[in-house]
């Protein structure tokens, strides 16, 4: 099997609600095993390769949105971080009408991926709720798209005026793009900001940290997912993160995919795991800006990994951080933490969580 495939089997959640309340201590469905389906998932890619071809698979992402609908003969992809929405059809008939019904579909997205099926073809919109992308795009006279009806007039107006056609191979691909609002990456924290503002002070943790782990994360994405099985807003995993939030909270088990991208439960648990960094694996370290560089970076690559940059002796660890000043500890960390990505995360969210103290 080749890599693209590979790929594609672990980037994908599975999209069931669960019933009831979502404040519940226990749900069996949070921590049913999925080895079905990730054979489904298997199946999945092999038909976007048989019909799209191994040079055109696009698959959803931390910060990218991918919905294929029409027998998967159409698609639509929301970049969340370059603010951009591409909707592309190889149908071999009609395909205007193809790429109709899916600017429609999407730009009417709901915002919870519990009620929207990634992995099938079905163009299932919920009227009646705001939008994922509400206020986030403008229609060709300025205006936000809330209904359907606005929605099918912009659709319209892309089709007659925006068209653009490429080959593919065997494959003619009709797209149209369009571009989001400068400001939507505000646009979309301000939207989650009531349910970090609930988490931050649940847990005690600073909700500008919050924030700028979720931009980095995914844009503010809710339907996030990666290649590491990394789900929602906070990318949390569910067999790591996941696993030691359930038991802080006195539960067994692991939380579920659909249980992970419910976006107010993603945040509780990120912010949890935030919680529990500072709390209680680096509560050793004294100074608060240390210890939030220290958190920073194990919510990354882990607590392990931080201390074993000071010392492979926790204790001897935690004596020697406290020995350097805030600027020398990040400083350490960004040079000699073993992983790159961690290292470059440390600066990112740093940088991003600046522009967040004002909220």
């Amino acid at each position: 099997m080749n890599k693209k495939l590979i790929g594609l089997l672990v980037i994908a959640p599975l999209l069931i609600s669960c019933s009831g309340n979502k404040k519940a201590a226990f749900h069996e469905e949070w921590v049913k095993d999925t080895n079905g389906f990730d054979i489904l998932m298997g199946q999945f890619a092999h038909n976007i390769e048989n019909i799209w071809g191994i040079n055109e698979v696009l698959i959803a992402g931390p910060k990218d949105y991918v919905k294929y609908s029409d027998q998967y003969y159409t698609r639509s992809h929301i970049n969340f971080d370059a603010g951009s929405i591409t909707i592309e059809t190889i149908a071999g008939t009609d395909p205007t009408a193809s790429l109709r019904q899916a600017i429609i579909t999407t730009l009417l997205v709901g915002e919870d991926p519990g009620n929207v099926d990634l992995y099938s073809d079905a163009n299932d919109i919920q009227l009646g709720k705001e939008p994922l992308l509400y206020g986030q795009v403008l229609d060709n006279t300025g205006q936000a798209i809330r209904w359907q009806g606005r929605a099918a007039s912009f659709a319209d107006y892309l089709i007659q005026n925006k068209l653009q056609r490429r080959q593919s191979g065997l494959h003619v691909i009709w797209s149209v793009t369009i571009p989001m609002v400068p400001n939507h990456l505000d646009k979309r924290a301000h939207k989650y900001l009531p349910m970090v503002r609930e988490a931050a002070a649940k847990y005690g943790v600073d909700q500008s940290l919050i924030l700028a782990i979720m931009q980095i994360e995914s844009s503010f994405n809710p339907y996030a997912v990666s290649h590491s099985d990394a789900l929602g807003l906070m990318q949390v995993v569910q067999h790591t993160a996941g696993v030691d939030v359930f038991r802080m909270k006195g539960k067994w088990g692991k939380p579920s995919r659909s249980y992970l991208l419910d976006p107010e439960n993603n945040i509780d648990a990120g912010t949890a795991y935030l919680s529990l960094l500072q709390g209680s694996y680096l509560s050793g370290i004294a100074n608060p800006t240390s210890r939030r560089y220290a958190v920073i970076t194990a919510y990354n690559g882990g607590a392990g990994s931080v201390l074993r940059v000071f010392s492979s002796d926790k204790n001897r660890a935690f004596d020697n951080i406290n020995t350097l000043s805030p600027s020398e500890v990040y400083q350490t960390l960004a040079t000699r933490h073993p992983s790159a990505e961690s290292r470059r995360y440390l600066y990112k969210v740093s940088n991003a969580q600046k522009s967040y103290h004002r909220y």
